[in-house]
């Protein structure tokens, strides 16, 4: 399938079988949260996240992601966001192991908490490592694994456990199709908020205000320290600093509702920085598990085109109404 750059489009659909439709080297930029494992039965026959064990659900991202290899120009780039899971065995009845659907405790291991099975190589209460298993797997299938971000959730779910810290994080991966790739630096900067003189402090430096201490090698080198930051605070003063820096690799966001979704959707300012630096102005964004559509409202209001897919037509649905609104 051709794709014309000039528009967006919506496709309802298994994302492998779709994506084996288009034609090679469309895309510059891939943002997408596939289905997590273990988490949700969302009534989609063929969907994504309810396998039996954690290696059947890495095989099935390998080869949709080899897909989207396939699709992305020489210069793309994939931004990847996966949660995790705990293993929680059920401390009931046998039927919980039972291979009958009908059986007590079945629908762990044919519904939607499919971290509830028996697994060979997890115990009870185990961090399964999702992210890191598919990070892994697709570096190992040829892409280049360039960043791990850590999505610091400032309102995350409270949590019961009284064993262990509560989870208040996410990963988002950046992949590459080559070792030379598009990335727009600038676009992806953030504000430099508290880059200050305090930055060249530290072991070994003089604090702002203090006289460096002389005398010694060891002082020699906290002189020298202490006139890098008098010098620093001389050019700070004068105005000569930028008020953006280098984007930073954990990124603090809150999660963000949406009216109509039954379950989390990817924040906007998750997903802006990964469309700003992985495309420029024109290009198409891919989303293969589109959801309710957030990549496409990004897309838009940056001036890029979209492609969304998802086996749910009632996501499809919700992301054209989301669309209508943003636009």
């Amino acid at each position: 399938m051709a794709l014309d750059p000039d528009h967006c489009m919506l496709e309802c659909g298994d994302s492998l079988a779709v994506l084996k439709t288009i034609d090679p080297g469309v895309f510059r930029c891939c943002v997408t949260s596939p289905p997590y494992w273990g988490l949700r039965d969302y009534g989609c026959k063929g969907q994504l996240g309810i396998e039996l064990t954690p290696e059947a659900y890495v095989a099935k991202m390998v080869e949709v992601f080899r897909e989207v290899r396939r699709v992305l120009t020489d210069d793309g780039s994939l931004w990847l966001n996966l949660g995790d899971c705990y293993c929680t065995v059920p401390h009931g009845p046998a039927g919980a192991n039972s291979s009958d659907p009908k059986a007590p405790g079945a629908r762990e291991r044919h519904g939607s908490q499919a971290s509830r099975l028996p697994q060979p190589n997890l115990k009870h209460k185990d961090l399964v490592g999702i992210p890191w298993m598919v990070a892994f797997a697709l570096r190992t299938d040829g892409w280049y694994l360039r960043n791990d971000i850590v999505w610091e959730k400032p309102n995350a779910m409270p949590s019961s456990v009284t064993d262990r810290a509560t989870r208040s994080h996410e990963y988002l991966f950046h992949f590459t199709k080559s070792d030379r790739y598009y990335y727009d630096y600038e676009a992806s900067q953030e504000p430099a908020v508290g880059k200050n003189i305090h930055d060249l402090t530290g072991p070994g430096c003089s604090a702002p205000g203090q006289t460096p201490q002389t005398g010694s090698r060891k002082g020699r080198k906290n002189e020298a320290a202490g006139r890098t930051v008098v010098e620093f605070q001389d050019r700070w003063d004068a105005g000569e600093h930028s008020p953006m820096r280098n984007r930073r690799s954990v990124w603090t966001i809150c999660t963000e509702p949406y009216k109509g979704a039954h379950y989390a959707v990817m924040p906007t300012k998750l997903v802006e920085p990964c469309v700003l630096a992985g495309s420029a102005v024109g290009d198409i964004v891919l989303d293969p598990f589109y959801g309710t559509g957030t990549v496409g409202v990004v897309a838009l209001r940056h001036g890029r085109n979209f492609v969304g897919i998802d086996l749910d037509p009632r996501n499809l649905k919700l992301a054209e109404e989301r669309i209508g609104g943003a636009t």
